[in-house]
């Protein structure tokens, strides 16, 4: 029986979409014949010191004989060659997103990760990628075969639908404030658009990027929109369901998805999406789901925005587009069957 470990840095139960993924996972394998178990690694990477490296490789090679070394993608792009050495068996990369094109780095950090990350990916004997795009981007970017990537995408769980609002339009925003998000964006396209009644809500950490969150706040006082945006933090799971209950349009800024886990939330609760098309989300969220703009473009953002705000037609016919997307979307279960196969060996 082949028992996989997954090494994760941080905290497993850290409140994002990668860390949600991978518990989803780990908590079902053993349902396929894989029991799964957690190897902590330190919390600093992508950006280990050289105790945390060491740390690393003591721990890895220490792991049970025979076992299946899983490793997150947050930490494996940043293992360095004498990390990647003391790995002994199948070792299993997961992408959620290739750590280079995360939005904020300096361009020498770029290449020094892309680098790192594709010389540890080509060493690794298979790669499970969130979405169809990151495979495109290993193939493409990283020269990765494609024989050697399954895609399994995120589960989506059943969910009534939302049954909105309507005065004033709820507008919501799920993910913790990063760089990568685009918020500050967000809040300058609907800057424009003060004559109509809406609110915007950000359900999403606080605590992960400070300049972002200063950044934010810079872009919320300048147009005045104080009352108008309503930065949460984390929020419980329930809380996080009313908000969805109650939102009347769902909208990403984001520059970058490798899937975009809260498009596909969106979606199986049948809400009209406006999205920025950065990464996979373009893939999640269909034409028919959604408004697509282009990722970075405030003045197509607001055009969108206007537009889904004003006309409820439009609204209309992109919830029913979502629902029915909704409808379609994997679930767990398969995820966690893809990812059974290829620790077990086998095409998924």
């Amino acid at each position: 029986m082949a028992e996989a470990v997954f090494a994760i840095p941080g905290d497993l139960k850290t409140a994002t979409g990668g860390y949600a993924y991978d518990r989803r996972v780990i908590e079902l394998l053993p349902a396929f014949g894989v029991p799964a178990s957690v190897l902590p690694l330190p919390a600093s990477f992508p950006n280990p010191t050289d105790d945390d490296l060491e740390e690393t490789r003591r721990a890895i090679a220490a792991r049970p004989s025979g076992s299946v070394l899983i490793v997150d993608g947050l930490a494996y792009g940043a293992f360095t060659d004498g990390v990647l050495d003391a790995i002994e068996g199948r070792v299993i990369g997961l992408v959620h997103h290739p750590l280079f094109l995360e939005t904020g780095l300096a361009h020498a950090r770029k290449v020094e990760l892309k680098d790192s990350e594709g010389r540890a990916l080509k060493r690794a004997n298979h790669v499970i990628v969130t979405s169809r795009a990151t495979k495109r981007i290993l193939v493409e970017r990283m020269e990765l075969s494609a024989e050697k990537i399954t895609v399994a995408e995120p589960g989506t769980d059943p969910a009534q639908r939302a049954t909105g609002t309507g005065a004033p339009l709820q507008i919501l925003a799920v993910g913790a404030v990063l760089p990568r998000k685009g918020y500050d964006l967000l809040v300058e396209a609907l800057a424009p658009l003060k004559d109509i009644d809406w609110r915007l809500t950000i359900a999403g950490a606080l605590d992960r990027h400070a300049q972002a969150v200063e950044t934010l706040h810079a872009a919320i006082g300048k147009h005045g929109l104080e009352d108008r945006v309503t930065l949460t933090g984390k929020v419980v799971p329930a809380t996080l369901e009313r908000f969805y209950e109650s939102a009347d349009l769902f909208v990403s800024a984001s520059l970058f998805e490798g899937y975009g886990m809260v498009l596909a939330e969106a979606m199986a609760r049948g809400l009209p999406i406006v999205l920025a098309a950065g990464g996979a989300a373009a893939d999640t969220a269909g034409d028919a789901a959604a408004l697509h703009v282009e990722a970075g473009n405030v003045p197509e953002l607001t055009a969108a925005l206007q537009r889904a705000l004003t006309d409820k037609k439009v609204r209309d016919k992109l919830a029913d587009a979502a629902w029915e997307a909704g409808r379609t979307l994997p679930t767990w279960h398969e995820t966690a069957r893809r990812f059974a196969a290829v620790i077990l060996g086998l095409r998924p």
